[in-house]
């Protein structure tokens, strides 16, 4: 298998700065040859001697209808690489992109400008998506003018893809942590008690930080989901939530132990009380949050059955 590096942003976003700083560092140093990919050229170009030290041999692939395995192929016989850096067009759809067979993807980060994530975001939502969604690292840069915005940010790129790294920068270097100061309810309450909008910051914010919700008491209203493998006395209440287009929804919720769980029917909604702790579960293929119910009881879908995490 030939192994690949995917590089993916939108012009200027800062692709070509991140991959020369890469070719630069020690750790990335090999001793066979590197085939640099590159699908669009903004104002920084790369240094003739960085990709003569590093043994990198760069080509351009200029059309999107040229970025396919027959040429991606006839470069690779051309240069005989051990490994390929992508650095992709961020306005060609990612959807459709096809590698040669037995290319594979090591490593896919998608660089993005603080500074113009929501013009993008707002317009060109699916593209964005799509590099998202199996990228495993989100590199924000130049966040220094919207550093206010970074915990919605993160909630929009978590949304699409809950796995993901996500790091920001200023011309400091990285930003530390920020979305615990944003949260829209009180962690202190007992029962929190979490609305449309608290419901899917929660979802997130769980997901990345169990340890802030660990013995705590949550109140939400939920449908209800039991998938046929769970364990008798186990179903999910959860919301559906719109990740990036109408046709893009996802089911948000955690595994809910409850003694009653057998009457339950699937997708009635129910006003859930539960507790959360850290356990074991084969779908985490690790621990992560699990909700024990305090009471689950029968109730009317809420007005809007989508969420949202802005």
């Amino acid at each position: 298998m030939k192994p690949v590096y995917m590089i993916n942003g939108f012009l200027e976003s800062g692709k070509t700065g991140f991959i020369a700083f890469t070719l630069g560092q020690p750790y990335f140093q090999t001793k066979g040859k590197t085939l640099l990919i590159v699908c669009e050229e903004g104002e920084l170009e790369y240094d003739p001697a960085l990709l003569s030290k590093t043994r990198t041999v760069m080509e351009v692939i200029e059309e999107e209808e040229d970025f396919n395995p027959t040429r991606l192929t006839e470069l690779e016989k051309k240069h005989k690489p051990d490994r390929i850096i992508i650095e992709f067009n961020g306005m060609w759809n990612y959807k459709e992109v096809k590698l040669p067979w037995y290319w594979k993807i090591e490593q896919q980060i998608t660089m993005i400008d603080g500074s113009t994530f929501a013009m993008y975001y707002t317009n060109m939502r699916s593209l964005l998506a799509e590099m998202i969604r199996g990228s495993e690292m989100i590199i924000f840069n130049r966040c220094d003018t919207v550093r206010d915005q970074l915990n919605t940010y993160k909630r929009n790129i978590k949304a699409v893809n809950s796995k993901a790294d996500v790091v920001f920068e200023d011309e400091n270097g990285e930003i530390d942590e920020i979305f615990e100061e944003d949260l829209p309810y009180d962690l202190n309450a007992d029962p929190i008690v979490l609305d449309n909008q608290g419901y899917g910051i929660w979802y997130l914010d769980a997901t990345d930080h169990p340890e802030r919700y660990i013995g705590k008491k949550l109140q939400f209203v939920a449908m209800v989901l039991k998938p046929e493998e769970f364990p008798k006395n186990y179903f999910v209440p959860g919301r559906l939530a719109m990740t990036c287009c109408a046709d893009d929804m996802a089911f948000l919720g955690f595994a809910c132990e409850y003694d009653g769980a057998a009457s339950l029917t699937q997708k009635e909604w129910v006003k859930v009380t539960a507790v959360m702790a850290k356990e074991y579960w084969e779908d985490y293929q690790g621990e992560g949050p699990v909700l024990h119910a305090v009471s689950v009881e029968k109730t009317k879908a809420p007005k809007e059955e989508v969420i949202s995490f802005t």
